[in-house]
């Protein structure tokens, strides 16, 4: 299984996961897997499928939001990915290593707490993420303007 660094109270973040990590998982007291790897991303990656259902099988909640360079920052995925986040459900994210979980988190919990703070949270993951300040600004200037 790849190191878990926790983020947050009840999210951490992990390189990707193997069908055989996922009762491992569980273990560690995790309710609920978000996938952020789109399938096929790599020859050696189980597909979201088999990720769900041996997630399940763990006893896991799953879900899937696949994630590109390209849509980090989405509505779909940020606004999703919030949502679950919030959930208060002790929550591991993975990606192939880790980055991409890590920033979605940011832009999720940069719509309901201080971009500082969100950046030391990640920083205390392991996750060095203040060349995206700008881009977590926006995405709490997004939350306030939805509020008004």
């Amino acid at each position: 299984m790849p190191p878990i660094r926790p983020i947050s109270d009840s999210v951490s973040i992990s390189g990707w996961l193997d069908k055989d990590d996922f009762p491992g998982v569980k273990a560690l007291g995790f309710d609920k897997v978000i996938n952020f790897r789109p399938d096929a991303e790599a020859q050696d990656q189980i597909p979201s499928r088999e990720a769900e259902a041996a997630a399940r099988e763990a006893g896991l909640s799953y879900l899937h939001i696949p994630v590109t360079r390209q849509n980090l920052f989405a509505e779909d995925v940020v606004g999703r990915a919030a949502e679950e986040f919030a959930s208060g459900e002790r929550t591991l994210a993975y990606c192939a290593s880790g980055q991409r979980a890590a920033i979605v988190w940011a832009a999720a919990a940069a719509r309901s707490h201080p971009v500082d703070e969100v950046l030391s949270s990640a920083g205390g993951g392991g996750f060095d993420l203040r060349l995206i300040r700008d881009d977590l600004q926006a995405q709490a200037a997004r939350a306030r303007q939805s509020q008004d």
